[in-house]
């Protein structure tokens, strides 16, 4: 035991070490889940840093303009006036891409960001792209013709200004498909990314039992149709059970859509490479 003077320089070691270490646990770098989406992703304790801390590579906000600030909420936007997409999503992201980030670490993998606006599409998307040019360099875009990818994915749902989105040459956000309608509108990348829609829309099944094989089949079409022209496919308001996720991946589903970040991490790694692994570059 440090005796004298030495006690100082031991208490001063130890101190010295704990730090590098609770560094080392901040810091530590996640393995990116390619299949893991974040639903309602700032209901989390730390929005956007619980996800990226369980390695989730897709998170969704919900958002609604309001005295020109674009703020992130589900209902009642007046009472969240404070949280911005942009203090809780953009300008964090931008640091942790930067390496300044004092909660999380660079990311690995491309971060898809979901915005589902919930206020007028077209009046909402106009803000948004003026916060989005701030953002530029890291966020992936359609310039001239050419999808370029960087390290930020934006995907618009929700209230979908799908005109005035289809007819810029230049942009930095993409569009959620019906996955519906994926058999009507086979654009491709320069206008969607992804495919959702709500799982009973397709998917009857509760997770008990034999998943019905007529309903499989079914599924498995418009995730086809779907990956053909090349968007991945996400159900929304699926049964939260290990069972249902086996399945969804079985028949290809390429995002699993949760508010349980932890479970659907644990699930995703004991089950690498067990699964019909479909994702798209």
């Amino acid at each position: 035991m440090p005796r004298g003077n030495q006690y100082p320089r031991f208490v001063k070691l130890f101190l010295l070490l704990w730090m590098m270490m609770a560094s080392f646990k901040s810091f530590a770098q996640s393995i990116p889940l390619a299949n893991a989406f974040a639903h309602n992703d700032y209901w989390h304790k730390r929005p956007l840093f619980d996800a990226l801390d369980n390695g989730f590579t897709h998170v969704e906000a919900d958002i609604y303009l309001r005295n020109g600030k674009l703020i992130v909420a589900h209902i009642l936007p007046m009472l969240e006036k404070t949280r911005t997409l942009e203090s809780l999503y953009l300008a964090p992201l931008m640091d942790c891409i930067s390496g300044t980030s004092k909660l999380a670490s660079r990311p690995v993998a491309p971060i898809t960001l979901m915005i589902d606006i919930k206020s007028n599409a077209n009046k909402t998307y106009s803000a948004l792209e003026v916060l989005l040019d701030k953002y530029r360099s890291v966020i992936s875009g359609y310039e001239n013709g050419v999808y370029v990818q960087r390290h930020i994915n934006v995907v618009i749902t929700g209230n979908k200004p799908f005109k005035m989105l289809k007819a810029e040459q230049n942009r930095l956000a993409f569009i959620d498909e019906d996955l519906m309608k994926t058999y009507h509108d086979t654009l491709a990348t320069n206008v969607y990314q992804t495919a959702s829609c709500k799982y009973g829309k397709i998917v009857k099944w509760n997770g008990k039992g034999e998943m019905p094989t007529a309903q499989k089949q079914k599924l498995i079409a418009f995730v086809n149709m779907a990956h053909k022209f090349g968007k991945k496919v996400r159900l929304w308001a699926s049964p939260e059970s290990e069972l249902v996720w086996t399945q969804l991946l079985n028949c290809g589903v390429d995002l699993i859509n949760t508010d349980k970040l932890q479970e659907l991490k644990g699930f995703l790694l004991a089950r690498q490479g067990t699964y019909a692994n479909v994702n798209l570059p």
